[in-house]
């Protein structure tokens, strides 16, 4: 993806079956938890870039033990090796003193001692991050800060093991606001910091509320004596019905996770799946992360060991082991997000690896259409490198077209009698399509997490190309994942590009038009940035078109005074005087680079929904491109996201819906 655009966070769960015993005396640490933990964050490290929390929970502790630990670093995911040495740093300290402690002893005694690094129970006592349930989170915020204390995950404590909480996801509420003045008017201090706030709030305030209600009882019955009462309000917390009522008025996509300090665990998916949420369970854990191949690389396990947690499902974990997995709410139609399988997902999931080829597959029509079949005149390549997988998919589209256009030649010659082995070779050597890599990235480094401001010349200088293989006849045809502002590709990408002085330039784009914003965890919500919005806006100026504008922000205004499950994407109406094709058209104008000697022509080209939907399936979420969202609170956010692009106003629109 040429633009920047912020990623989804990254959640990974080990919880483990047996004690830390086992997993000494199996495979030699009492620190396999935590290691496989780390393991699913590295390759995961592509789904967070502001920072890496990591949160530990311990069974069956002792009472005035604490059970409850988290670690957070604003590091990016790139360095999660360091903070695991950090961490290990800490281990060995921590073995250095209790050894010590123990050789005296020894010597005082003569009695034998064991390493610290060979005792489990004391590594779980002394070393924070040695517990049976595991979480770690990558962060890609959307809203809120950006700090370390707005990493997961958040904890809330409590002296009660029943009403402490520990709370992480990869979502985005787009009703936090409504959300924090129900809290208000039960009479709580709600922070308006971020939806994670919100949702450990409240999930909070159900679990005092179950919690309270348990020890009422059990106290008032006299039958449970009040020193074992903590263990029986563990034993009978109701977590399923905890969640029910917590996601009661939530709107928004979302994987959410939590560990209540008694050592019960839940792991929740939205009801239209747009978050995903994957599952691993043997003998010895369960394991959950956003992607599938990190479970399956870090387990060593194939895809079928591998399943997705359902959506409107939440599975409990008591501090038993015993496990659910049930409904909290009704399934809506599915409609997971599209960009996991375009840009977010590592590709070596074998789906996405097939979904992205196809995604690129789908461009080759377009593309026919714009050079004429001219192959012999065009170069094909890609950029940035995350967009190789399509561009593959795209190479096998052009030349099964070019297999078929050869064969039907033949036929025709055959049945027509006029075979001609001179014309044969000229149709069979000439007029092939022509694959260079001409963008090299020859600095490592991830381009998208600089400042904006600075983000220009970084890319300038971390790309360079290759000199000699395009003529001035040529097309350069280049695929691109998508493109949402545009700005980067004005600005730098196709700067470089021109240096190779093709005829024309064709940027073909993996995924449709960006026209809305998304308010379910990709932080793409500002209009007034999208350049096919940009583009819509040009074109109603250049044909008199203005009042549109107008009676859209009107027409927005109205749609909010509406009850959400009324409203509508009054935004559309600014699309609705063009076609697919004059967008596009007026989106290559706007990215033309300035400044340069470079004089040939710009066209980009954009998918299709419906080549979407053929390459990755018809349930796939399309709401960032066809403004149908999947629940009320993205109709909202929509409206409001135009009401402040007309009054100039920035920011991330779910931050401001109250």
């Amino acid at each position: 993806m040429s633009d920047p655009i912020r990623h989804e966070c990254g959640i990974a769960v080990v919880r483990l079956k047996k004690p830390l015993a086992y997993y000494q005396d199996k495979y030699g640490s009492a620190l396999y938890g935590l290691e496989r933990l780390f393991g699913l964050m590295a390759k995961q490290r592509n789904r967070g870039q502001d920072g890496i929390g990591i949160g530990c929970c311990k069974l069956d502790m002792p009472p005035g033990a604490p059970y409850m630990f988290r670690v957070r670093s604003t590091k990016s995911a790139e360095a999660i090796g360091e903070v695991l040495a950090d961490e290990m740093k800490e281990f060995n300290r921590i073995a250095r003193r209790v050894n010590a402690e123990r050789k005296e002893m020894r010597d005082e005694t003569g009695a034998d001692y064991t390493p610290f690094e060979e005792d489990p129970d004391a590594i779980k006592r002394e070393f924070e991050l040695a517990g049976e349930i595991n979480m770690g989170h990558l962060r890609y915020g959307t809203s809120g800060a950006f700090g370390k204390g707005s990493l997961h995950p958040y904890i809330r404590r409590s002296t009660w093991p029943t009403r402490s909480l520990m709370v992480m996801g990869n979502f985005n509420l787009t009703n936090s606001g409504e959300l924090n003045q129900i809290m208000m008017r039960r009479g709580q201090h709600p922070v308006f910091d971020t939806d994670t706030q919100t949702v450990l709030e409240e999930i909070g305030f159900q679990l005092d509320e179950a919690h309270t209600d348990l020890y009422h009882k059990m106290r008032d019955s006299g039958l449970v004596p009040l020193e074992e009462i903590t263990k029986h309000i563990s034993e009978q917390l109701d977590v399923t019905q905890i969640i029910r009522k917590s996601a009661d008025l939530w709107d928004g996509g979302y994987t959410i996770a939590g560990a209540i300090g008694n050592g019960d665990f839940f792991i929740m998916r939205d009801p239209q799946g747009i978050r995903p949420c994957h599952m691993y369970e043997d003998d010895e854990v369960i394991a959950f992360a956003s992607e599938r191949v990190a479970l399956m690389t870090v387990f060593e396990v194939n895809e079928e060991q591998i399943n997705e947690l359902p959506a409107a499902h939440v599975c409990v974990i008591k501090s038993s082991g015993h496990m659910t997995i049930a409904p909290f709410t009704q399934a809506q139609e599915q409609h997971p997000c599209s960009f996991e399988r375009i840009y977010f997902s590592r590709s070596n999931d074998s789906v996405i690896y097939r979904q992205r080829k196809a995604l690129g597959e789908q461009m080759v029509p377009q593309l026919i259409e714009a050079i004429g079949n001219d192959w012999e005149h065009t170069v094909t390549s890609f950029i940035p490198n995350t967009a190789e997988t399509a561009y593959h998919g795209f190479l096998d589209g052009l030349r099964y077209t070019r297999r078929l256009e050869v064969k039907q030649a033949i036929v025709e010659m055959f049945q027509s009698g006029s075979f001609d082995e001179t014309k044969l070779d000229d149709l069979v050597l000439r007029n092939w399509p022509r694959s260079e890599k001409i963008a090299h990235k020859d600095i490592k480094m991830r381009t998208f997490i600089a400042q904006e401001s600075g983000r220009d010349q970084l890319v300038s200088s971390v790309y360079d190309i290759t000199y000699g293989v395009v003529s001035p006849n040529d097309n350069l045809v280049v695929i691109d994942d998508s493109i949402v502002r545009g700005t980067t590709l004005k600005k730098s990408l196709l700067r470089i590009l021109a240096r190779t002085n093709p005829r024309r330039i064709i940027v073909c784009s993996t995924a449709p038009q960006i026209r809305y914003p998304d308010c379910y965890g990709i932080d793409m919500s500002e209009l007034g940035k999208f350049i096919a919005f940009q583009a819509a806006i040009a074109l109603l100026d250049e044909r008199g078109m203005r009042h549109v504008v107008k009676e859209t922000y009107e027409a927005c205004k109205e749609e909010l005074l509406k009850p959400k499950a009324e409203m509508t994407n009054a935004v559309k109406a600014i699309y609705a005087p063009f076609t697919d094709t004059e967008i596009s058209a007026k989106v290559s104008e706007l990215v033309y680079p300035q400044n340069t000697q470079w004089k040939g022509d710009i066209h980009v080209i954009f998918q299709s929904i419906e080549g979407l939907h053929k390459a990755l399936g018809p349930d796939y979420g399309d709401w960032y491109f066809s403004g149908d969202y999947p629940t009320p609170g993205g109709f909202a956010t929509v409206n409001r996201a135009f009401i402040n692009f007309f009054e100039g106003k920035g920011g991330r629109t779910y931050d401001t819906l109250l």
